[in-house]
């Protein structure tokens, strides 16, 4: 057993011990809660996008948790607004659809507005680096690790359904306009390489389908045959051009990456800041709907309880972290303040963790058995407004009861399947 191997080992009994504990003093358990429905009203074609946008991993101006404290609570009709929602396909056609938003309740939504005052620290790693690489392959390709995903923008994301996945809206879009390569975006999937490097077995279905791509019709001259070969070795090459020395060069039996095409993207209205404003930072999130589905474990959503109903007031999360390439980085840490739609918290990261689902496991209503579920989506480093200041502090938006039913409704695309969260 390796050093890893007994770092999770040891991690496992603390936090083992940590659930016993805390809870003997409450019971930690996901409650069932009636979800509003989000109801599309209209849909509007929009110009195809520009994509002339460029990635930003850090944001600035971001009004923060101390600055929403000061703005008045937003209207049902300014939801509907910030709830409303773009949709981008793979062939660049592009639609808004305005919403109504149903039996929505506003104390269920106000969990969590309480004032904390609590010391936090800023998101750079000082002293000793709490992070931990995922570099096996059994516990990489392994639940839960292995929902999280990678884009080829640079940033993370986590598995909800076998055909989509969640990140941070800021990953694809500035709030303007889409990010320079957003338009051929895809999500990396981990996998462990196979003895055989990936060639399939003849006589396979796959490989039968991928002969009959390859042949040519009796009729196609030589010509047409040899310009076919290079557009798709062209293409190979640019994909492999776009990837790491770890993601493209692994060897047999270390992890890699499995890359999808994204067939469409959903934004909520509310991340525009020309829309939302000082709002824009609760609606950094978007859903990423995949050309095929998977087979693999995905992680269910859940609505994000108040700190103090999460044993040991600690969340969960494993990104991609560009310092250290070609690792999973797994890290757990203490909530340290919340808002209605933000919470703060002290997990090191960087740049590149950006979207990366954050979860917590509780007790299923009436059972013993835990299940882990998203709470929220990390949004990474921010510059935050503080007294008029801008100060850096490591930030993730809560997924609310109204967030809930918008998510459930783009993997879905019905009401009756987001009933209950």
């Amino acid at each position: 057993m390796d050093t890893l191997q007994l770092a999770l080992v040891f991690l496992s009994i603390v936090a083992l011990h940590i659930c016993i504990a805390d809870e003997t003093n409450q019971d930690y358990t996901w409650h069932i809660k009636k979800i509003p429905h989000i109801v599309s009203s209209d849909i509007v074609t929009l110009k195809n996008p520009s994509y002339e946008a460029e990635l930003q991993l850090e944001l600035n101006g971001t009004c923060g948790i101390e600055c929403q404290r000061t703005l008045p609570p937003p209207s049902l009709a300014d939801l509907e607004e910030y709830l409303s929602y773009e949709t981008v396909f793979d062939n660049g056609t592009r639609t808004m659809t305005r919403v109504n938003v149903q039996g929505w309740h506003p104390e269920t939504e106000m969990e969590g507005n309480k004032p904390k005052h609590s010391v936090r620290r800023k998101r750079q790693i000082y002293g000793t680096d709490s992070r931990f690489s995922i570099s096996d392959k059994q516990f990489m390709t392994n639940y839960p690790f292995s929902t999280a995903v990678k884009l080829s923008t640079g940033c993370s994301g986590i598995l909800i359904s076998p055909k989509h996945a969640l990140t941070a809206a800021h990953c694809i879009h500035d709030g303007k306009d889409y990010i320079k390569n957003g338009k051929k975006l895809r999500v990396g999937l981990l996998k462990v390489r196979s003895k055989r490097g990936g060639k399939r077995r003849k006589g396979s279905k796959r490989a039968k389908e991928d002969e009959s791509e390859d042949a040519d019709p009796p009729k196609k001259d030589r010509k047409q045959k040899r310009k076919s070969i290079q557009k798709r070795s062209a293409a190979a090459e640019e994909l492999t051009n776009n990837l790491s020395g770890k993601e493209r060069g692994s060897g047999a039996g270390k992890p890699s990456f499995q890359w999808t095409r994204v067939k469409a993207i959903q934004i909520p209205k509310g991340w525009y800041r020309d829309v939302s404003h000082n709002m824009s930072l609760d609606y950094d999130y978007a859903v990423l709907e995949l050309k095929r589905p998977h087979k693999k474990k995905y992680m269910e959503l859940g609505i994000s309880p108040e700190a103090d109903k999460m044993p040991g007031s600690r969340v969960h999360f494993s990104g991609f972290d560009e310092d250290r390439p070609g690792q999973l980085v797994y890290r757990f840490c203490r909530v340290s303040e919340e808002s209605t739609d933000l919470f703060y918290q002290y997990c090191d990261a960087e740049p590149g963790s950006s979207g990366s689902g954050i979860y917590i496991r509780l007790k299923e209503p009436n059972k013993k058995k835990w299940r882990r579920k998203i709470i929220a989506i990390y949004s990474g480093h921010q510059w935050v407004d503080v007294n008029n200041q801008q100060q850096d502090y490591n930030v993730a938006v809560r997924i609310t009861p109204l967030k809930y039913a918008q998510i459930c409704y783009w993997i879905h695309g019905n009401h009756a399947s987001c009933k209950q969260g």
